[in-house]
């Protein structure tokens, strides 16, 4: 008897933009009433289990569903057909070397993140000067001029050197422990949370295609 199929969701899985453009769908609430449908079938059919962690992704699901006028019978969908369970983080065991890679990998994106910053130091200032020199702005329209240039960029570069492709958060970290505990796949549309998947040899499936697993799934039910 084949081995029973558990998956573990990231809030992604649900509300990503890639989910909804490969359903076709515009809005969040179709693609989230769509893939709870499929789970649904898949759960009572093929007793395959969608889980998700609880509290940290489950909250944080449901504030995005509840922010996007979600109608309560999604937000009820979500609470029958996700298992919501908490990662017995006392007892899971990880290998340290995953720990080394985690604070050596960070130790980098700080550095990098400290260049950033300081090359957008030196380039607010030497713009700030050069428009300093003319006679035709005043003091808060060059500020104003300089930071609306610089902030902007700074924000998007400082981002992809300290979150980009890494472990950001709670509920990115309790996805992980959970799929790990219950040995279940990580549904995800994350960088980081895909790559530190892989370091912890957990099976994983894009968002994008899991809706068309699970029919694939249902499509040999007889």
């Amino acid at each position: 008897m084949p081995r029973k199929q558990r998956f573990c969701l990231d809030t992604t899985a649900l509300t990503d933009t890639s989910v909804r453009e490969a359903l076709g769908v515009k809005t969040i609430t179709e693609s989230t009433n769509k893939i709870l449908d499929l789970i649904a079938k898949a759960r009572m059919k093929l007793d395959i289990s969608c889980h998700i962690p609880y509290p940290s992704v489950y909250n944080e699901l449901i504030g995005f569903l509840e922010r996007e006028n979600c109608p309560k019978d999604i937000i009820v969908k979500v609470d029958t057909w996700l298992v919501k369970k908490t990662p017995n983080r006392y007892e899971i065991k990880i290998p340290s070397e995953i720990f080394y890679e985690y604070i050596k990998d960070l130790r980098e994106r700080i550095n990098k993140g400290m260049r950033i910053s300081e090359n957008a130091m030196y380039e607010t200032a030497l713009q700030t000067y050069n428009l300093s020199q003319s006679k035709e702005l005043n003091r808060e329209e060059v500020i104003n001029q300089v930071l609306s240039k610089t902030i902007n960029s700074f924000r998007n570069k400082y981002r992809s050197a300290l979150r980009v492709g890494t472990l950001d958060s709670a509920p990115d970290l309790d996805v992980l422990l959970l799929a790990k505990e219950l040995d279940a796949a990580v549904v995800a549309s994350d960088e980081g949370v895909e790559k530190w998947a892989q370091r912890l040899g957990l099976r994983f499936v894009k968002a994008r295609d899991f809706p068309f697993m699970l029919e694939e799934y249902l499509s040999h039910v007889k």
